[in-house]
């Protein structure tokens, strides 16, 4: 079964940046979502979160829910009390048929703060590994116990962003922590999104499909700008708007037998990228390039 194509509501309205969309109905996106032929939406900032108001809303655009990002803060706080954090989200998630959780640990995080330029960013020591771990491991079985896979989200400006983290995240973790796979977040970190899927086939568990600039990559790279700014100039487009190879990153994960979803998730100003023009592209580049990955 191939997978199926899912969005982000990013394309618009941004949850970091509120005031980007903010006079975008959720009705709008979701409308807007369907008509560019795609088959779920990921959870965003106008989204209801009780599962008896949101189930009928998304029912009526005939659209099914992902998943949802999830902030943990394992180095702050035991699993047992992040799991008591974590309880109305994965009721939301579990009603409504979500089989993975986007998790990020966002302990000292920089990337909601627009004046942190991304060269700031935290970076674990050797003892917080030690912390971490376990307890990420810990809150991956108890998910796994409620039906749902912990879908590990490196993301910039966050303790684990590079390629060679997540090396060590999958190295020393086992299959109680799933990979999502971001192929706009790893090319920006400098890693190679062909490489991570080829090394990490088996683990990945969802994969979001944002894709780089490379002219402006290179552009807030040497004027080191924080990740908000970096959106604002337009670095994160749709899958084929960019410099990403999804044929090749999407290869290894076909060859392992992925069946979840593929998600677009493009940040870009809505006032500057038309939302409904540019869903429509990434849904036709992603219905493309995943038709040449999967075949059926």
């Amino acid at each position: 079964m191939p997978p199926r194509l899912g969005i982000n509501p990013l394309t618009w309205t941004n949850d970091d940046m509120p005031e980007l969309g903010a006079e975008t109905p959720l009705e709008t996106c979701l409308a807007e979502a369907k008509l560019a032929g795609f088959a779920g939406v990921e959870l965003g900032n106008k989204f209801p979160r009780t599962a008896s108001v949101l189930r009928p809303i998304l029912e009526r655009h005939d659209l099914s829910l992902v998943s949802g990002w999830y902030g943990s803060r394992l180095l702050e706080r035991d699993v047992d009390t992040e799991m008591r954090e974590a309880e109305p989200h994965i009721a939301l998630l579990t009603a409504l048929g979500c089989d993975v959780m986007v998790d990020c640990e966002v302990t000292g995080s920089i990337h909601g703060d627009k004046a942190a330029p991304l060269s700031g960013r935290p970076v674990l020591a050797d003892e917080h590994w030690r912390i971490l771990l376990p307890r990420l491991a810990d809150l991956g079985r108890r998910l796994a116990d409620r039906g749902i896979a912990l879908a590990y989200h490196h993301h910039m400006g966050t303790l684990i962003q590079s390629e060679s983290e997540i090396d060590r995240l999958m190295a020393e973790t086992g299959t109680e922590i799933g990979l999502l796979l971001d192929t706009g977040h790893l090319t920006y970190a400098g890693g190679d999104p062909a490489r991570a899927a080829r090394n990490h086939a088996t683990r990945i568990v969802h994969v979001h499909c944002k894709d780089i600039r490379a002219s402006v990559l290179q552009d807030v790279k040497r004027r080191d700008l924080s990740f908000l700014d970096s959106v604002l100039e337009g670095v994160f487009p749709v899958p084929g708007d960019g410099c990403v190879d999804y044929a090749a990153a999407l290869a290894p994960v076909a060859a392992a037998g992925y069946s979840g979803w593929l998600v677009v998730e493009a940040e870009q100003d809505p006032a500057q990228a038309h939302p409904l023009t540019y869903a429509r592209m990434g849904h036709d580049n992603l219905a493309r390039i995943t038709q040449q990955a999967f075949g059926g």
